[in-house]
């Protein structure tokens, strides 16, 4: 039996009028309490924080809190829907972040869509917060926004359509190849790094997901990756690409393609963050066997879970949380944010993520592994915290690297 997921979504949303509220963590229960908590007791630690403003992580709700920073521009599917439509997202995310994460989020969704004023507005309200969630703002403004927030706050800059979504992508790889033998496992490094390198993969669409993918299995040490927008391959010969996708032809396309996606063949993996209908049979049908198909495009993903059957596809997953195989960066933002959190982290870099695919990855033990199961689900127990030590390891290695 099917189900309406947007009748029930409704229903749900109108009868709880949102699904966020602020509860406290200290109630004030008599005059003593008022105060301690409020005046004239509240001045102790404002004058503290006055002398140094680190002690807000101390002493508010600074050290949890997460600012989940949207315009409305690019929400799911959906397109340019405003800050208002975009609130339900935001709050979705803000209470995955609480379930998951135990992280206190909050929405914030600007009426602003010139990127330098959106970059003062989350300067001016940073001060509140231990970390920036960057979510659903349009290619390429987002990059511009990322760059000089990660440059001028002093506390991380995540944006989980980009960092999320490769994350999950990379940790849906790791496994999905061991599965099909097509490399060797981690502790043969060599061999493995040889062997990815020879995996042609096709990444279909170059918006903050396709640009983020791309750029995350470079550092992994993929090399074979064609990148297509709507027009065809990115090549560096293309006189019309702006200068995001210049970035990407720079370092993908090492066999210099030009043709269409249709034309695109003998691939491995294809991996596709566009739109319903985005992938060409031709395309999909031309794989080198085994073959792995990432359809993420949310809620309608490129192909559906059937044509992946018909198509004899050997691992399929998508962005749908109603299919198996839930590439979706909800496996990801809870327990990444947490690290950044706990952490004190002030930049988020490359290792990081690929420390928390790895992380993700482990989470589900290699005899779990099946073609219906290459990734752990959000409920899975130990994702948060094998995130956590996962990024914590590999922040220990690079401060012992600095001082050999």
């Amino acid at each position: 039996m099917s189900i309406d997921y947007n009748v029930e979504s409704l229903e749900v949303h109108q009868k709880s009028r949102g699904k966020l509220s602020i509860c406290a963590k200290t109630p004030i229960k008599n005059m003593y309490d008022m105060s301690v908590l409020y005046t004239p007791g509240v001045a102790e630690p404002c004058r503290h924080i006055a002398k140094d403003k680190k002690l807000a992580y101390d002493l508010t709700m600074k050290h949890n809190t997460v600012a989940i920073v949207s315009d409305g521009t690019r929400v799911l599917g959906l397109g340019d829907i405003g800050p208002e439509a975009a609130l339900p997202v935001m709050e979705g995310k803000a209470l995955i972040m609480q379930q998951f994460a135990d992280i206190d989020a909050f929405p914030i969704c600007l009426d602003e869509k010139d990127p330098d004023k959106i970059v003062e507005i989350v300067k001016a309200i940073a001060p509140n917060f231990g970390a920036i969630n960057l979510e659903d703002i349009s290619t390429p403004k987002v990059f511009h926004i990322e760059s000089r927030l990660t440059k001028e706050l002093d506390i991380p800059v995540f944006h989980d359509d980009q960092h999320g979504t490769a994350v999950v992508v990379l940790a849906g790889l790791i496994n999905a190849i061991k599965l099909t033998k097509k490399i060797k496992t981690k502790s043969h490094k060599k061999v493995a790094a040889i062997q990815i390198e020879s995996v042609r993969i096709g990444i279909v669409g170059s918006g903050a997901a396709g640009y983020g993918i791309a750029k995350l299995l470079h550092a992994y040490g993929f090399r074979d990756m064609v990148v297509f927008d709507s027009k065809g391959a990115l090549h560096k010969n293309r006189t019309d690409l702006v200068d995001y996708k210049k970035d990407l032809a720079s370092f993908t396309n090492l066999s210099d393609f030009k043709g269409k996606l249709y034309e695109f063949k003998d691939a491995e993996i294809i991996i596709s963050a566009a739109s319903p209908g985005a992938l060409p049979l031709e395309t999909l049908k031309s794989m080198k066997k085994p073959n792995i198909v990432f359809a993420l495009a949310n809620p309608v993903s490129e192909i559906s879970l059937e044509q992946a059957k018909e198509l004899e596809i050997d691992i399929f997953g998508t962005g749908r949380s109603d299919y198996p195989n839930q590439i979706n960066n909800s496996v990801c933002f809870p327990g990444f944010l947490r690290a950044l959190l706990d952490l004190r982290i002030t930049k988020v870099t490359d290792k990081m993520k690929i420390a928390a695919a790895e992380g993700i990855a482990a989470s589900l033990p290699e005899s779990q592994l099946s073609k219906d199961k290459i990734v752990p689900d959000p409920f899975e127990p130990t994702l948060v915290e094998n995130i956590k030590k996962a990024v914590e390891k590999k922040q220990l290695m690079a401060k012992v690297r600095q001082y050999v």
